[in-house]
């Protein structure tokens, strides 16, 4: 068995801190299993922040313009919305204004479940693709993140990294499927990309065969020829995310390809425009296999 996707985030952490060339930073990076077994369990290197939700985005971005290269570790996506203004006003334009980088890896993990109720659950990368200067990607294997992590030692932009807990203990690395006879066209992002083989599964029984394409990079999203080739065979489209269907990354990424391939119609799927709670039916979070399969039949039906 290969590295796990957790393994794989602990490794490049601990060979950059064991470099002198950054520092992890967060908060409670110790006290819960060292964030999913993700961090590197060591001193060196390892800022613990206190409970202060609003002012740890604007320590890492004072350490990336030190010199310093930043692992900022945010253990629910929740608190980008109180770490925005340091990330978004100043370490994603400085380059463009000022002439200066400021790279800060930012590891966003998003949740879901009972146990994590209407704050913290879920995805929030679509209100960052808004702002300038910001790429964002969504990794969910050990290879996708290794390619994530050279892109940004090789950049002195920042960069946002939707993560999502259900990939920690994950080795398998997702391929593109195409089939000649497809009726739908699929794209999935994030933890959506872990319901694939079930999917699959369960339209093979109602004889219904699709193409499948995993999408790493959220921002800059690049349409490349397996996706309009497929598009125009198919003439239907669905991008699945695990953050809010309304105003999100899947919206943007399904006009682009409808856009792009003006003969297809593409459209989008994820979490219900309401708040999610604790208790089981109020759970509102990636839409599972059987919702989508459900979702791509009425979607063939018209």
């Amino acid at each position: 068995m290969g590295k796990t996707v957790a393994e794989t985030i602990r490794n490049l952490s601990k060979k950059i801190l064991d470099k002198n060339k950054g520092i992890v930073i967060g908060q409670c990076l110790s006290a819960v299993g060292w964030v999913q077994n993700t961090v590197p369990a060591q001193k060196k290197g390892i800022v613990e922040l206190p409970m202060t939700d609003v002012a740890g985005a604007g320590f890492a971005v004072g350490a990336a313009l030190a010199g310093i290269r930043p692992i900022f570790i945010l253990r629910f996506q929740s608190f980008l919305w109180l770490n925005a203004s340091p990330i978004i006003n100043h370490a994603a334009k400085s380059k463009e204004i000022f002439g200066y980088g400021a790279p800060v890896f930012i590891r966003a993990i998003a949740s879901e479940g009972p146990s994590s109720g209407p704050i913290h659950t879920n995805c929030y990368h679509s209100p960052f693709a808004h702002m300038p200067g910001l790429p964002i990607c969504a990794p969910m294997t050990p290879k996708e993140y290794n390619e994530i992590w050279k892109k940004y030692l090789k950049s002195d932009s920042p960069m946002l990294v939707s993560e999502h807990r259900r990939s920690y203990k994950e080795t398998i690395e997702f391929k593109d499927e195409i089939n000649e006879d497809s009726r739908l066209t699929l794209f999935l992002i994030s933890a959506s990309r872990f319901e694939v083989d079930k999917i699959r599964e369960k339209l093979q029984k109602r004889g219904i065969k699709i193409d499948v394409f995993h999408i790493l990079w959220l921002k800059p999203f690049i349409i490349n020829k397996k996706y309009i080739n497929s598009l125009k065979k198919t003439k239907i489209g669905l991008v699945v995310d695990s953050t809010y269907e309304i105003c999100s990354v899947s919206e943007h990424i399904s006009l682009k390809l409808m856009q792009k391939v003006n003969i297809s119609k593409v459209f989008n799927y994820g979490m219900k425009d309401k708040s999610p709670g604790c208790s089981p039916s109020l759970l509102n979070g990636t839409p599972d296999s059987g919702m989508i399969v459900q979702k791509i039949i009425k979607l063939i039906k018209k």
